[in-house]
């Protein structure tokens, strides 16, 4: 009896508590690496949504062929809202069934050492925890000067102003409780302005929102698809938002989610 039950155990511990949605967009030369780097760095139950534009895209078939090697699920989604990161994004955000899901790019850009301690804040009841390159310990390694200025200047200027409780609020590389999920009425329509969007929109809303350090760096294969001229106004949107609203909001009535076991 105790060992079946101890069977039991080991594989209830196996079972997902944490979706990881990855936009993939001919990304055949970095998703091995994912993969390889996902099995390595994450501690905790994941499962693996890859979501994709075209049957096309050769990132699928070399999906197919390796995905039964990992002890994780892998789930391929065809993203049937409309070609793009974003909409890839929000197919994700619909799909996942998990308590908690995590967005990461599949150039191997964000360090996925940091979902471990995004995972144990979410367990302590944070609805959103941010990876931060500009908070103390973060850093960006590479990348498009102008954009980095940009970024920091928004992430630094609303962690001031407003009390916004991160310093990187443009970063895409983030957690969002389902709860906080469900709330939102996502608007984007440039790109990956949506973390940013829900980030606000959750923050508005009292939402209890942390973060931590990350060290983020550049693509290793390939070039960016971030346009940043053409998403700018997009972003420019949800951080006048904020500046807007924010002596309304009541910084004292944070609402916070259930607090959880860490890997359970």
């Amino acid at each position: 009896m105790d060992i079946m039950l101890q069977e039991q155990n080991i594989q209830d511990i196996k079972q997902p508590i944490l979706a990881l949605i990855v936009p993939v967009y001919y990304e055949q030369d970095n998703i091995i690496k994912l993969l390889d780097d996902i099995q390595e760095k994450i501690k905790i139950p994941i499962k693996l949504y890859i979501i994709y534009d075209t049957e096309i895209d050769p990132t699928v078939e070399v999906v197919k062929k390796i995905k039964n090697q990992y002890p994780f699920p892998v789930d391929l989604i065809l993203n049937r809202i409309g070609p793009g990161a974003l909409n890839a994004i929000k197919t994700g955000l619909h799909i996942f069934k998990e308590d908690a899901c995590v967005i990461i790019m599949a150039d191997s850009s964000d360090d996925l050492n940091t979902i471990n301690g995004m995972y144990g804040l979410f367990c302590q009841g944070f609805h959103i925890v941010c990876a931060s390159r500009y908070m103390r310990n973060g850093r960006q390694i590479g990348g498009n000067y102008l954009k980095k200025v940009l970024s920091k200047i928004a992430g630094k200027s609303l962690y001031y102003i407003t009390k916004l409780p991160t310093h990187d609020v443009t970063n895409s590389f983030k957690l969002y409780s389902k709860e906080a999920i469900s709330q939102i009425n996502i608007k984007s329509s440039g790109g990956f302005e949506i973390g940013m969007e829900i980030v606000v929109k959750s923050f508005l809303k009292g939402l209890a929102i942390a973060e931590v350090p990350t060290i983020w760096h550049d693509r290793y294969v390939g070039n960016s698809k971030f346009k940043l001229f053409k998403w700018l106004p997009h972003y420019l949107k949800w951080y006048l938002l904020i500046l807007l609203k924010n002596p309304f909001i009541n910084h004292k009535k944070i609402k916070y989610n259930k607090i959880r076991k860490v890997g359970a």
